[in-house]
């Protein structure tokens, strides 16, 4: 029951972030809207807990949510064989270069002596 609670905690927040996202007209979906109301509303034990239990669940669960995506690669299977060496490629110079950004602003924001520590190894 706890589990079912903490779902529709999960949906009211999420349709809450929706309404808001639409109604103020935000530059941000609706869903993120809605994690940044989680966000704020996990300081209460009233909601902390039920959510905890069905994010257990969900955890639990977590394979049986990789079937639609295992079944739609199986689908365009021939996409895939004719575009795969490029996608492939894409995703990891994506990754690169999102952690070789994220490094540099990383080393940017330090303090000046946590660089020096680092010049110095």
């Amino acid at each position: 029951m706890q589990g079912l609670r903490g779902l529709a905690w999960l949906l009211a927040l999420q349709s809450a972030g929706e309404l808001l996202a639409r109604a103020l007209h935000l530059p941000f979906p609706g869903p993120v809207v809605g994690m940044v109301l989680l966000l704020i509303a996990l300081r209460w034990p009233l909601v902390r807990e039920p959510v905890a239990q069905c994010a257990d669940f969900l955890l639990a669960h977590l394979s049986l949510l990789f079937i639609p995506v295992g079944v739609g690669v199986m689908t365009h299977l021939a996409l895939l064989s004719q575009y795969g060496g490029r996608m492939l490629l894409v995703l990891v110079l994506s990754t690169w270069i999102g952690l070789a950004v994220t490094a540099l602003v990383l080393y940017h924001l330090s303090p000046a002596d946590d660089k020096d520590a680092a010049s110095d190894v």
